[in-house]
């Protein structure tokens, strides 16, 4: 059939991630200004808290298994079906042990009891979609994934805006859409999964297959452990700095961080879609160093050339758009910096991320899967250890300057990031043969980004990056031209 011979495809499969994931962001965005119109302040924070709570306590019952799924799963795509239900096994045996727990928990310290319940059971819908998206992704078919992510975001939204005209000022009603365009777009990806890694599939083989970590039970959740203790740290990295802010200054101050980092954390979706397409196409090709390797250096010459284009594409939008949507104490310099100088700073951390898409995505497909949970471990120590130090030396100067200084804290972190995975995936080689390109890229990121919020004229130094966009457009074109190599289904 026509799915059964569909492989991985980095270039394609980033594409369609990239694209639903910016279309779910404005669609969220949509939800945000709807919920924030409709509900008062304390509901809508309510809300906030009730589902940002149940989405980190229940986050570890990711249990990183879907992970080894993307990593093994393109090698032996007869198996990724009853991986996939493997998965599920043993997720929901730890929901029924932690998940009564921890409602139990939240239920018996505060009130809103149908609320949280609400907000609880989204949070298992949306671990619960994990697996059939992998399982998409890991057989060929990112693009039926992205559509269950925007179709999901679209009912959410759509939701929304009926309650809103309706004139609804009920909280409970908003979680319930939200909880209904969660379930709709999990029930779609199963079903996806299940057409392309079941029925479609010539020949089913057992999960077992997919390698020796998963013959049994003990030995896949020890696998999967360095990615589920990485799951439950990843949500604290990006925070770090407005903890360290809440304390030294004051919630204003955090407020008018996280509006610059608003739109800071929608550009990183692009270096999101990229490793998790990247992932697979890894994962199937880590055998054979040549074709690994091949793969890894393509995609290193395309992060290069989308430097550049998020640079400008970023300070444009900023400019022109963030003033408009929030309130101009943001921007006027009264909270003490403007949020519009504070996120060009922030860019050059949106950089190194592109730019450590290779080396980050190889830790986590190689086959020392602890050295990845090692580097998101030194990464949340040192941007903690920088971020207090520059933070609180800034404090003592004055509350611009202490915003200034969590900028440059959360770039730090992204720079240690960068160098730490290729010195761990052991790509210094790589990084040695390309040298001047690196110090130069590195060096006029710094430059532009610090220019662009002084607003000077040396934001024209970035302009030679642009170089660099020929081999990104001739690496894309190879990569979007070949998937992994064929394998027939029936010789499985």
């Amino acid at each position: 059939m026509h799915h059964a011979s569909r492989r991985p495809s980095f270039g394609r499969d980033s594409v369609w991630l990239s694209a639903a994931d910016i279309i779910a962001v404005f669609l969220a965005l949509v939800g945000q200004l709807l919920l924030a119109r409709a509900l008062l302040a304390e509901s809508y924070g309510l809300l906030i808290i009730a589902l940002d709570l149940f989405a980190t306590l229940f986050l570890l019952l990711d249990l990183g298994l879907p992970t080894l799924l993307a990593r093994d799963g393109p090698r032996k795509p007869s198996s990724i079906w009853s991986g996939m239900v493997q998965i599920y096994r043993l997720q929901i045996l730890a929901a029924l042990i932690f998940a009564p727990l921890a409602c139990g928990l939240v239920l018996h310290l505060g009130a809103h009891d149908s609320l949280m319940l609400l907000a609880a059971v989204i949070a298992l819908v949306h671990i619960a979609s994990y697996a059939p998206r992998t399982a998409l992704r890991a057989s060929g078919d990112a693009r039926f994934e992205s559509i269950t992510k925007v179709v999901e975001r679209g009912i959410t939204t759509a939701g929304y805006g009926f309650l809103y005209f309706a004139s609804s000022t009920d909280v409970v009603w908003y979680a319930l859409v939200f909880l209904i365009g969660a379930s709709i777009g999990c029930l779609l990806a199963l079903w996806g999964a299940y057409r392309v890694a079941n029925v479609n599939q010539v020949k089913k083989t057992d999960f077992k297959e997919l390698g020796s970590i998963w013959e049994n039970k003990k030995s896949l959740l020890i696998a999967a452990l360095p990615f589920a203790i990485t799951l439950g740290v990843l949500p604290y990295v990006i925070r770090i700095e407005k903890f360290i802010l809440s304390v030294e200054l004051g919630l204003e101050e955090v407020a008018l961080f996280h509006v610059a980092q608003l739109a800071w954390l929608a550009g990183l979706l692009i270096p999101q879609a990229m490793r998790a397409a990247l992932l697979p196409v890894l994962g199937a090709s880590r055998d054979d160093d040549e074709l690994y390797n091949g793969h890894l250096n393509r995609v290193e010459s395309i992060a290069f050339g989308l430097v550049p284009i998020g640079l400008l594409s970023g300070a444009g939008i900023v400019t022109l758009l963030l003033p408009v949507a929030f309130p101009n104490e943001y921007f006027d310099g009264s909270l003490g910096a403007s949020a519009q100088d504070i996120f060009m700073l922030l860019l050059a951390g949106w950089a190194m991320t592109v730019l450590s898409v290779p080396s980050y995505t190889s830790l986590q497909a190689g086959t020392r899967p602890w050295r990845f949970t090692g580097l998101i471990a030194l990464v949340v120590i040192m941007a903690t250890l920088i971020g207090w130090f520059l933070i609180n030396w800034g404090a003592d100067k004055s509350v611009g300057t202490a915003l200034e200084m969590a900028a440059y804290a959360s770039v730090a972190s992204t720079f240690i990031m960068l160098f730490a995975g290729i010195v761990l995936s052991q790509r210094w080689k790589e990084f040695k043969g390309r040298g001047f390109q690196w110090i130069l890229t590195i060096g006029l990121v710094f430059m532009t980004c610090f220019a662009l919020s002084e607003r000077s004229w040396w934001a024209l130094s970035g302009l030679p990056l642009f170089i660099l966009l020929p081999q990104a457009l001739e690496a894309m074109q190879t990569t979007v031209g070949s998937q992994l190599p064929e394998k027939n289904s029936e010789a499985e």
